[in-house]
């Protein structure tokens, strides 16, 4: 009889991980590990059942010190120094997937896995790229963080499937979780409420005043961290036209609003670079971007400037915010990511 195999799966408690378990245990022995951040819910014992369906080894890893080190204490940092942080991100590298990789030590297994939806490629070099999953459902934008020593140990089974054909597998196989609604939350803030989160933390910034970009109060806000790039709702503000937030200002309290015409970018900065497909830039290279989680994608032509890189856009940008990715592709690979640091944006004239 032939071994299978070891692989260790993050098994959440949701339907994307319990199928992937399932397709996994056709050519592996899966191992589900259950990531603990202490919040309670149903997702231990919804992730125990999935295993016990399955028939797979069951094991728990609290995580809560990693996360608060590596997540939650940089979240709340982005956020007082007027950056959108994208903690899933962070998340991924420094986290999730070092646990599955710990645990895959322990036991002996050499690849891991998850129920995100990308692939992976062997290129000619033997470096493993980062593609897109099918456009419906693709997760490569907070996937490429990412280094290549992760990479080269994990496994996707679900990149070459869309979502309802993963909720029909998972009632197919009777599993569980298969009619639980999806969680579109940060998995800290299951309310979704960041800023009452922040508050709970203690140091959050003062209300300050809403100013037009000539220095005119139009209002007063709660402080900048209830704010990003680009908000245009919930600002309480009327006028001669509807209002965005065009720029926060950490050092003076003030959050600036426009008519939104002075948030397109031909120009983005971006920084601490993660190389994938290609090893820097000697020659500015033609890709299409990602500024955020969508499904968006612009050309542009990347150029090095120093260790950090210039994305000349062919088409302007809406509101690129700092604390948010901007990831590279070739075609469906990712080239490279970084963390966006500013922007060049056009300032309407008189």
């Amino acid at each position: 009889m032939t071994t299978k195999p070891k692989v260790v799966l993050g098994l959440s408690g949701g339907v994307d991980s319990a199928v992937a378990a399932e397709l996994l245990s056709r050519d592996y022995e899966v191992h589900g590990l259950y990531l603990d951040i202490g919040l309670g819910g149903t997702g231990k014992a919804d992730a125990a059942a999935v295993a016990d369906r399955l028939g797979i080894p069951f094991h728990t890893a609290d995580i809560r010190d990693a996360l608060e080190r590596q997540v939650c204490g940089p979240f709340a940092a982005d956020y007082l120094a007027g950056r959108t942080p994208l903690p899933c991100a962070r998340c991924n590298p420094t986290v999730k997937f070092p646990a599955l990789l710990a645990l895959a030590e322990e036991i002996g297994a050499d690849k891991v896995a998850t129920g995100h939806y990308a692939r992976t490629a062997l290129a000619p070099d033997g470096r493993v790229l980062l593609r897109k999953g099918l456009r419906a459902n693709d997760q490569s934008y907070m996937l490429s963080r990412l280094p290549q020593d992760i990479l080269q140990k994990v496994i996707f089974p679900l990149g070459d499937y869309e979502k309802t054909q993963v909720r029909a597998m998972a009632g197919a196989a009777e599993l569980p979780v298969a009619n639980k609604p999806d969680s579109m939350e940060i998995c800290f803030i299951p309310d979704g409420d960041y800023a009452a989160w922040l508050e709970r933390r203690g140091a959050v910034p003062p209300p300050g005043d809403f100013v037009d970009r000539d220095g005119k109060v139009l209002g007063r806000h709660g402080g900048i961290h209830r704010y990003t790039l680009g908000q245009g709702r919930g600002l309480g503000v009327s006028g001669p036209h509807k209002y965005y937030v065009t720029e926060i200002d950490p050092a003076c309290g003030k959050v600036v609003l426009s008519d939104g015409a002075d948030l397109m970018a031909g120009r983005v900065y971006c920084a601490d670079m993660n190389w994938l497909a290609v090893d820097g830039l000697p020659e500015p290279l033609e890709v299409t971007v990602r500024l955020r989680h969508s499904k968006t994608e612009l050309a542009a032509v990347a150029r090095a400037d120093g260790e950090s890189v210039v994305l000349e856009m062919q088409t302007p940008a809406r509101a690129p915010t700092p604390g948010q990715l901007a990831v590279l592709y070739l075609g469906d690979v990712v080239a490279a990511s970084g963390w966006i640091t500013g922007a060049d944006r056009t300032v309407p004239g008189p």
